[in-house]
């Protein structure tokens, strides 16, 4: 029995001391950091029940917990040099309308989707379509260790920031 005994411990420990061919080499941490943006054009519905306008982006991937998500909406398109240059404004973004009314375009996300809405102090179905259609935001996604001290208001810094560019 002893004899037994010897034999499959000595068989156990061959059999688990194996090893095959290393697999691929895996990501340091810093390569694994992502750092994207797309621009997409929405067009906001009200909402009886909230009293809001809202509309979604579906992301192109599930972020993950150390990810994020910068939105910046298109202000304008200004003339820089001669060429046409697109001015962002970071959310969440104000508007003080006429008769003291005010908006604000806000946003919340989840690991695959961001929330885009307006809120105001007022009746939101009577909203000018100028504020709730044809919207074009940049969705920015960065590791939330880069943006640490830095201006996210200016876009241009974030993208540069992140080598990223538009997809």
């Amino acid at each position: 029995m002893k004899r037994i005994t010897s034999i499959l411990a000595l068989l156990f420990v061959l059999l688990t001391a194996c090893e095959g061919e290393p697999g691929p080499p895996g990501l340091n941490g810093q390569d694994a950091l992502r750092a994207e943006s797309f621009d997409k054009i929405v067009d906001f519905e009200y909402f009886d029940d909230s009293g809001l306008q809202k509309t979604f982006i579906n992301l192109p991937f599930d972020l993950n917990d150390s990810e994020a998500v910068l939105i910046y909406r298109l202000e304008d398109v200004v003339n820089i040099g001669g060429l046409p240059t697109n001015a962002w404004s970071l959310l969440p973004q104000n508007f003080f309308l006429e008769d003291g009314n005010i908006i604000q375009y806000i946003f919340n996300h989840t690991f695959s989707d961001v929330e885009l809405l307006i809120d105001g102090n007022f009746d939101l179905s009577t909203l000018d379509p100028g504020f709730t259609q044809n919207q074009r935001f940049r969705v920015v996604i960065l590791p939330a260790s880069l943006i640490n001290g830095v201006d996210t208001s200016d876009l241009n810094t974030v993208m540069a920031l992140g080598n990223i560019e538009v997809f």
